[in-house]
């Protein structure tokens, strides 16, 4: 059972430019901004440094960039705080919005409960999350870093080609200007691509928080027959898409995001 402490049990609040040090020093990440911990997965990680085997890792997005994701995450912060008697409300709605002062306000008082709890036993944050990049500077992948191998030496490239007589002449280039004119164009086509690819995730991820208001609201009155009905058709799946596990992602979405 974890030791309860309240928004007050501490006298002199931390700065940011604190908070940040300690959660990066802890868990090895880069976090640089507060609004950042919205995705929950610092603090699931940092549950499993209290108390370990309160929650599984391999559930935990460390990389997420979606919000859906982010509450995944804060499911699994609530599921721990549930199973270790911790008498907290997390306002996920708010977090996951990434404002800084619902997160500042949050952090601060998981610092209080961090230090009533830790038993300063050592923790390797980096190997219990396999590896992954947490924070800021986080990209998608592994952080392990390859073993070390000698550089290839360059090999030696005389310079073969016969010497220009003094009459010849180097002609200018015809298609300069052309190439420029592609690259301009190719270059307006990619972030015309890009604003398309920013919208439709938006506007996913909007009708995404719908669906999922819809389903709590329907759980909570599951014994309906119409109700029944609106479950089934929210849980329905299509060829090539299967239900994910509880914190897992959607066969198909997934694929979509590793090309971005």
């Amino acid at each position: 059972m974890a030791i309860n402490v309240t928004n007050t049990s501490a006298a002199d609040p931390l700065s940011r430019h604190q908070i940040l040090s300690w959660v990066n020093e802890s868990l090895q990440s880069n976090y640089v901004k507060i609004e950042e911990l919205c995705t929950g997965a610092a603090y699931c990680q940092f549950m499993d440094m209290l108390f370990p085997g309160t929650l599984s890792m391999k559930k935990v997005k460390f990389t997420s960039k979606l919000e859906h994701e982010y509450i995944q995450n804060f499911k699994l912060l609530q599921a721990a705080f549930t199973k270790m008697q911790v008498d907290q409300n997390v306002e996920v709605q708010k977090l996951v919005k990434g404002r800084y002062q619902d997160n500042f306000e949050f952090v601060q008082w998981f610092k209080k409960f961090f230090d009533a709890n830790h038993d300063g036993r050592e923790y390797d944050a980096l190997s219990r999350r396999d590896y992954q990049e947490l924070g800021g500077s986080a990209k998608k992948g592994s952080a392990r870093q390859p073993a070390a191998v000698a550089p290839r030496p360059k090999p030696i490239v005389q310079n073969m080609r016969p010497a220009r007589s003094a009459g010849t002449k180097a002609s200018p280039s015809r298609t300069a200007g052309g190439d420029s004119l592609k690259v301009q164009e190719l270059t307006q086509q990619l972030e015309d691509l890009k604003g398309t690819v920013d919208g439709l995730e938006k506007e996913r991820d909007f009708y995404f928080g719908k669906l999922r208001d819809i389903e709590v609201l329907c759980q909570d009155e599951s014994e309906s027959p119409a109700i029944k009905g609106i479950l089934d058709v929210l849980y329905a799946t299509e060829e090539g898409f299967t239900a994910p596990d509880e914190g897992g992602e959607i066969e198909g979405v997934a694929d979509e995001q590793e090309e971005y």
